[in-house]
């Protein structure tokens, strides 16, 4: 029995349906009945089904039965999944940090490596294609829509659905043989991986463009941004997203599992951040700055303003009693053991953030770069003593789970705002 529509496609509606006597819910999927004579779309619809069961995998959704509506159109039923995307997410929340971002990537990754496994690309992934059945640790996802999967290697006698030359995906998360019309094949999907990547990392698309065509030609032609230009994360993950978005397919990851590994390896704390023998836990005061380039202003001139806003800051926060915990090409992160100085008020150093924030913005004055700070209070760990000491790790190490921005480009966390008013 089918209840209300739970979605709605150029190709076909979904329905929320019950069985009339096990009053067991799924989900039914039926073409638009218009599009029944139409051969490709017919055969596309009926291969989705077979794909999916072909590949029968735990974070892909799983068909039940496959028939024939009374006028004609035909249907398959499949589990019935919560409405809620990652893109549901994405628009609630802005970004991910690279842990949270592994988190959902990882399942993911799981169902398309069996895809590949089975012969499948599935050729337009993206975040509204992966269900969030549930948000929490580790979350559970599923993979949808392999309405325009290709099978790599077909069987003898069976019909290809895409003509030499044509393009099939979604144009924001097209890989760059897919605008071309070139060879579909794996590599294809870890592009798409690596647009989504970006995406949960920054909030955005890595290029963006009110005119498709232009956003093709960045796939083909610019090269790709790399995700701390925009937020703090490390270089590694910036390695793993840019490999990701390389535009020949043979230098991305030669597997899925392969970018996986990468991304674990990228998301841990090297060596030089875990807790150490001998360190101990400290009350700190920190400054994360970061210099941000305007959206198309990405040339010489903009990246030798962010040298110059960046190495005043270093020389700056040094000169302030700061410790030069981190340091990337686009953001620094200075710690103030407050232990180790008594004697300084958590509100004085407020006001020396304020203070470095103004001489950034005035190196940048008149640039398309922007610069952003946020001061933070809470634990990290640290060894030595005196001139000597060396931020090891700790809960402020990870600045992609407590960095906010704000439209002045001068933040306070709430942890900062409640100290420095004692």
């Amino acid at each position: 029995m089918l209840r209300a529509v739970v979605g709605l496609g150029g190709h076909g509606v979904v329905f929320e349906a019950e069985h009339r006597i096990l009053g067991r819910r799924a989900a039914v999927k039926v073409l638009h009945s218009h599009l029944t004579d139409k051969g490709v779309m017919l055969q596309r619809f009926v291969r989705e089904a077979q794909v999916i069961n072909k590949i029968r995998h735990p974070n892909i959704v799983d068909i039940h039965d496959f028939g024939v509506m009374p006028d004609g159109s035909p249907y398959y039923v499949m589990e019935l999944l919560p409405p809620r995307t990652l893109t549901h997410l994405l628009l609630e929340r802005g970004r991910f940090s690279p842990r949270r971002a592994l988190d959902y990537l990882e399942p993911v990754c799981e169902a398309l490596e069996a895809a590949h496994r089975a012969g499948v690309v599935h050729r337009d992934l993206k975040a509204g294609n992966v269900a969030v059945v549930s948000d929490g640790d580790p979350p559970q996802v599923k993979l949808l829509d392999f309405g325009i999967a290709k099978i790599i290697h077909p069987e003898p006698g069976e019909p290809g659905l895409t003509a030499d030359g044509q393009r099939l995906g979604t144009t924001h998360a097209m890989a760059p043989e897919q605008i071309r019309g070139g060879v579909i094949g794996p590599a294809t999907d870890i592009y798409a991986l690596g647009v989504l990547l970006y995406r949960m990392l920054t909030g955005d698309y890595p290029f963006q463009s009110q005119n498709r065509l232009e956003v093709e030609r960045m796939h083909l032609e610019v090269p790709a941004p790399r995700p701390s230009a925009r937020v703090p994360v490390s270089p590694a993950v910036d390695a793993v997203v840019l490999r990701c978005l390389e535009k020949e397919a043979a230098r991305r990851y030669p597997t899925v599992s392969a970018l996986v590994a990468a991304l674990r390896e990228a998301v841990a704390p090297p060596a030089s951040v875990l807790v150490a023998s001998g360190s101990r836990s400290a009350r700190a005061f920190v400054i994360h700055a970061e210099a941000v380039v305007a959206p198309g202003a990405e040339d010489d001139a903009a990246y030798t303003t962010i040298s110059e806003v960046l190495d005043g800051l270093e020389q700056e926060l040094r000169e302030a009693g700061f410790i030069l915990a981190e340091q990337t090409g686009m953001s620094l992160l200075g710690v103030r053991l407050l232990d180790e100085s008594p004697s300084i008020e958590p509100s004085a150093l407020l006001a020396v953030a304020r203070e470095l924030h103004q001489h950034a913005q005035a190196r940048a004055h008149g640039s398309r770069v922007s610069v952003h700070l946020c001061v933070h209070v809470g634990h990290v760990e640290a060894r030595g003593e005196a001139e000597g000491i060396e931020i090891t790790g700790g809960p402020l190490a990870d600045t992609a789970g407590w960095v906010v921005r704000d439209a002045s480009g001068f933040a306070t966390t709430n942890e900062a705002r409640r100290t420095c008013s004692l």
